[in-house]
This record gives C-alpha cells, sequence and structure tokens, in this order.
C-alpha cells in the first residue's frame, strides 16, 4: 500500500530498490491477473519473500453464528496463503458494531482461529488499529494474545497504531521475543485530527516525520523481535507518485533508520554507512541559464556588485565572485520548452572529505552521476536531490574546482556588501517535498525543522529548513500544500538565493545606486511594522525608501530585500541576521510574493 501502480508496478519498485521481501496487500492480489501461485513464482523470481498477508479484518464477533462465518472466511484465506507460500496473516481488531468487548472471550475467538492456523503451519499476528472499537492499543492486544496462549498466535507491532495513541515502547520489554510476530513501520507528522484520518493520508516513511522512530525500533528488537523490517503508509502522495521513485525513497529512510538506531546502540552490530563528513559551507551555487536568461542573471549579477572573474576550460560556465559568495551561469542546458527560464541547478558544498561524502551517498541510495571532464579538470562527486538539483561534495582551494577556471582578468568591482550565501531556497514538485528532507537528512546530515505552512496568495505553502548544526549549510524547501489551480500565475517552483551582509541598509543603497532590480514593497507593510515593532525612525525610513522586509523571534531579528524575479523563477535576497535570529523571514514570504505578482505583471504588460 506504500507504492502507486499495479502488483506488478510494485514488485518491480521494490526489487529495484533493493527490497528483501513484500507484504501481500490483499487488494493488490484480488485485483491482479495472476493466481497465488502465480503471484509466488513472480515474487521468486525477483528475489522477493512473501513475508505477511493482509489484511484479515473482524475476525471476532458476539454473534456466534457470525464468528462461525468468519472462520470459514479464514479457512478460504489460509488456502490462498498455502499457494503463495507465506505463513503469517496479519488479524486486524475488529472495528465491526459485533467486535467482542469482554477480553476473555476475544481471546478464545483467537485462539480458535490460531488453532486452525496451526494446523496448516501458519501463524495470526494480531494487531491494535488505533482506532479499533474495543482494542485500540497494543497493550490491550497483547493481553488478549497472552489470555490465548496459543504458540501459532502473536503480534503484530505498528509504529502508527502505537505512537499515535501516546504507547510507551518500554513496555514491549514484557512481550517475550518469540510472541513478536511481525512489525510495521510509518513516521506521522504530530497532528490533531482524528486518528482514522491521520493514518490514512498522512503517513510518512521513517525520517520524514515527527515519531521517533529510533527509540520504536529499539524497544522492539531489545524486546526480541528478529523478523522483517517493513513499510506500512498510507500517504495519498505516494499513492499517486512514480512507484520505482517511492520505493527509493522507503528504502533510504530504513538506512537512516538503521543508522540512527546504530549510533544509539554501537553494540547492535548493525551496519553503518561512513558518518556523514562536516559540511563547512557553500563553495557555489549554479544557476542553468540560456541566451535570453544568462545575459539578464548577468547583469542583475553585477549591479549586484558581483565580478565575473572565470570561465570554465572546457564548458560555457562563468563563474562569479564577491567576497565568499560564488556564483556559476551554465549556459549549456537547452531548455525548448522553457526558454528565457534561470533555474538553480546545482549547489556546491564544502566537504570535510569529498570522498566519504560520495561513499555515504551512494549507502543512502544516492548514486554518484556519471560526469565528463577535461584531463586537467577537477574530479568532483556529484548526486541528484529529488527535485533534479544536483549536489556536488567540494573543497575549495588553489587545487580544487576553481582552477577549472581560466581568469577574465576583469578588475574586481567595488562590491555591494555581500559577504557569503546565507541560505538557498528550493520550491519542490509537488510529489517531493517529504522525499527532499529525508534526502538532505540521510545523504548529508542535515537536520530537518519544524515544517510551517504559509497562507500564500495562490494557495498554502509548507515550507521547512535543513540545515547543519552550525548553521554553516542552510537550506529552505517549500511547496505547495495541494496542487494548484490552473489559473494561477505561472511561476513554476521559484527559488532564491539569500546572501548575507553585515550591513543591508548600506547595501540597499548600493544596489540601488548600481541600478539592481530591487522589488517594491507597498506602503502598508511598512505601517503594518511601525505599528508591531518599536523600530527607530531612521530604520523605518530606510525600510520605506528601500524595500527592505523586518522580522522578529525570540532570539533576535532579520532584515531582507528581495529583487524582482529574474529569468522567469529565480530571485536575489539579501539577509543581516541581528543577534541569535534563526529564521528565515517566512512572516514575510506573502508580502514578497504578492509583490512578485505585481512586478510580473507591470513586466508583462510592458513588453
Amino acid at each position: 500500500m506504500c507504492l502507486s501502480g499495479t502488483l506488478e508496478d510494485k514488485l518491480t519498485a521494490a526489487a529495484a530498490a533493493g527490497f528483501d521481501g513484500i507484504e501481500v496487500f490483499e487488494p493488490d492480489l484480488i485485483a491482479s491477473p495472476w493466481s497465488p501461485a502465480e503471484l509466488a513464482v513472480r515474487c521468486a523470481d525477483l528475489g522477493l519473500s512473501i513475508d505477511l498477508y493482509q489484511p484479515f479484518r473482524d475476525l471476532d464477533s458476539t454473534d456466534p453464528v457470525r464468528f462461525a462465518a468468519n472462520l470459514r472466511r479464514a479457512e478460504r484465506k489460509f488456502d490462498v496463503m498455502g499457494a503463495l507460500g507465506v505463513d503469517t496473516v496479519l488479524v486486524c481488531s475488529s472495528v465491526a458494531p459485533d467486535a467482542v468487548a469482554d477480553v476473555d472471550q476475544l481471546a478464545e475467538q483467537l485462539s480458535t482461529a490460531a488453532a486452525r492456523a496451526e494446523l496448516r503451519g501458519l501463524r495470526i499476528a494480531y494487531e491494535a488499529l488505533a482506532w479499533g472499537r474495543h482494542v485500540s492499543t497494543w497493550d490491550v492486544s497483547w493481553d488478549a494474545v497472552r489470555r490465548a496462549d496459543s504458540a501459532a498466535l502473536g503480534l503484530c507491532l505498528d509504529s502508527f497504531h502505537v505512537l499515535s495513541r501516546g504507547g510507551d515502547p518500554a513496555g514491549f520489554a514484557a512481550v517475550p521475543g518469540e510472541k513478536l510476530f511481525f512489525l510495521q513501520l510509518a513516521d506521522a507528522p504530530q497532528l490533531t485530527m482524528d486518528v482514522l484520518q491521520w493514518s490514512r493520508h498522512h503517513r510518512l516513511f521513517p525520517g520524514q516525520g515527527a515519531f521517533d522512530l529510533p527509540g520504536f525500533l529499539g524497544a522492539v528488537l531489545t524486546a526480541g523481535y528478529r523478523g522483517p523490517l517493513s513499510l506500512e503508509v498510507f500517504n495519498d502522495v505516494y499513492r499517486q507518485s512514480d512507484p520505482a521513485r517511492t520505493a527509493v525513497d522507503a528504502m533510504r529512510s530504513l538506512q537512516w533508520l538503521e543508522e540512527a538506531l546504530a549510533l544509539a546502540d554501537p553494540a547492535a552490530g548493525l551496519h553503518r554507512p561512513p558518518a556523514a563528513p562536516q559540511l563547512s559551507g557553500w563553495s557555489f551555487t549554479e544557476l542553468a541559464v540560456d541566451g535570453v536568461s544568462g545575459p539578464q542573471v548577468g547583469e542583475a549579477l553585477a549591479a549586484l556588485g558581483f565580478t565575473h572573474t572565470g570561465q570554465h576550460r572546457s564548458k560555457p560556465v562563468q563563474l562569479w565572485e564577491q567576497e565568499a559568495a560564488r556564483v556559476l551561469l551554465n549556459a549549456s542546458v537547452v531548455r525548448a520548452g522553457a526558454p528565457g527560464e534561470a533555474a538553480v541547478s546545482a549547489l556546491g558544498l564544502e566537504s570535510s572529505d569529498p570522498q566519504r561524502s560520495a561513499v555515504r551517498a551512494e549507502a543512502m541510495s544516492a548514486p554518484v552521476l556519471p560526469r565528463t571532464r577535461g584531463a586537467t579538470e577537477a574530479e568532483l562527486s556529484a548526486v541528484a536531490a529529488p527535485d533534479g538539483t544536483e549536489v556536488f561534495f567540494t573543497r575549495t582551494g588553489p587545487d580544487g574546482w576553481p582552477a577549472d577556471f581560466l581568469p577574465t582578468g576583469a578588475p574586481p568591482a567595488a562590491g555591494a556588501g555581500l559577504t557569503g550565501i546565507d541560505h538557498v531556497a528550493l520550491a519542490q514538485p509537488f510529489d517531493a517535498f517529504d522525499e527532499a528532507g529525508l534526502f538532505y537528512r540521510a545523504v548529508l546530515g542535515l537536520e530537518p525543522q519544524q515544517v510551517t505552512e504559509l497562507a500564500a496568495p495562490f494557495g498554502l505553502v509548507r515550507t521547512r529548513a535543513v540545515t547543519g548544526p552550525d548553521r554553516a549549510v542552510r537550506l529552505t524547501l517549500s511547496a505547495s500544500s495541494l496542487r494548484r489551480g490552473g489559473w494561477a500565475p505561472r511561476v513554476p517552483e521559484p527559488q532564491y538565493l539569500a546572501f548575507a551582509t553585515d550591513d543591508v541598509v548600506a547595501t540597499a543603497e548600493r544596489l540601488r545606486a548600481a541600478g539592481a532590480p530591487l522589488l517594491r514593497l507597498p506602503e502598508n507593510y511598512a505601517d503594518d511594522l511601525e505599528a508591531r515593532f518599536d523600530l527607530p525612525a531612521d530604520l523605518l525610513a530606510a525600510i520605506r525608501e528601500h524595500g527592505l522586509m523586518y522580522e522578529e523571534d525570540v532570539h533576535g531579528a532579520c532584515l531582507q530585500l528581495a529583487t524582482e524575479v529574474l529569468g522567469d523563477r529565480f530571485f536575489v535576497v539579501v539577509v543581516q541576521r541581528l543577534g541569535g535570529y534563526d529564521g528565515y523571514g517566512n512572516a514575510d514570504a506573502p508580502v514578497r510574493m504578492a509583490a512578485h505578482r505585481r512586478q510580473r505583471r507591470a513586466a508583462a504588460v510592458s513588453r
């Protein structure tokens, strides 16, 4: 149920992503042209075991006639399991009106069903659904299994059902390991809503949500569980996305989870990839441009105080620099369907050990991309993020990647006070938001911050930052909370590059004097700032004159300015952080978005 498509699609995706086995979800089998025996052969050909058949619903009943019918239904499912070659069936706690409330009667009925399974060499894994009518917590399900006292009856523990109800995994220690028959793993955001709807629509892969999956899994393994680690993730996005890509995301989540558990318990003997090397900052950000957007972005960079200092030895790539801020303009990308677009195409990250960064990426299901290079050019490794952005692991020095660029001889510009890259903001495709957060966490060792939602002019936007512990590397990821309507203005996945400055007012004065395309904000915004904050008169005057944005949090404040949109989807932000401010100006984002909309409409009219 984690994957989209037919059963054939799902099996192919799971095998290609490196999974060892699958659960057979009954609706998939019912819709398949394969018989159970044929499915078993197909799985064997793909190297996949079948580890669970599920779900068997509403087994117990206070009505003897209905319970007898349920036992007959179970016998037929046992036949199917025999043809599949699977020995364990998942039985959910009942949600039916006639579900058994008395735990002794429930245990008796479970024991009766387990006795029939045992005659076939099969087992029943009993699971407490978080919305079960009478059994909704794992400890109540264990009480029923314990009372039944059948060798063919044990527990299925599901992290969502346990953690969504506030269950304590420490209690698993009271369960004998041989009674833990199966384990299902899912993460989820922390939401306040009906638990059934939470489960059906908002589960995530481990490492993508708010649950403590390493702690949960550690408690299960400590209790003696030795079976498969299986993912059961209901998610509206995954159920309509490319199953091959989703399966890789799923595998990466288990690789991350295994590493997290190994770090917590070095004696567990679990596989650990090389630790993520320290990322000490940005070496460059690359923009893909063409013959239309390239000159426009180059002119803007010059007005922003950058100098075109280098030209790549063998590729149509320019190097622009100002202090420690470096931007590459790559004109080798051809976009027949989107001429005039400028977009972030690559991120260069300073790694303390680029080779180890690449090895770790491979271990986290992010293969190193093939590259062509000249004989005298630096050997760089890159991997692809979920949105297609290439991430390079680099060292900046005399023998590093800058040596690939021949000096242009251009005299250094006066500069505008930009000292380096503060952060890069990448809007993600609708389907890739959670996948991207896990990618940067698992592959690069960055930590995802809390997800927030913005009431933007054209719909809710989800956003989260992923950062290094010392904030030397900061990324913000955003995505529309729902697919956008066709009438909304065409700004496909807007992106921006935020540069740091120590004095944004002085920088704004230099940029305005140089003719930089700064974004104008409405007077209402400055009026509101004046009402909300006790700001000095000279700062308020600068905010009005230069279109600055101001925001505070409990740690400090920030001042920002933005340029107009360049090349259809890209713009520049300049940031001054005051005190310990650790945010990204999200409260001002809707104002900026509306201003960009007006600017783009005015530009379209002028053309």
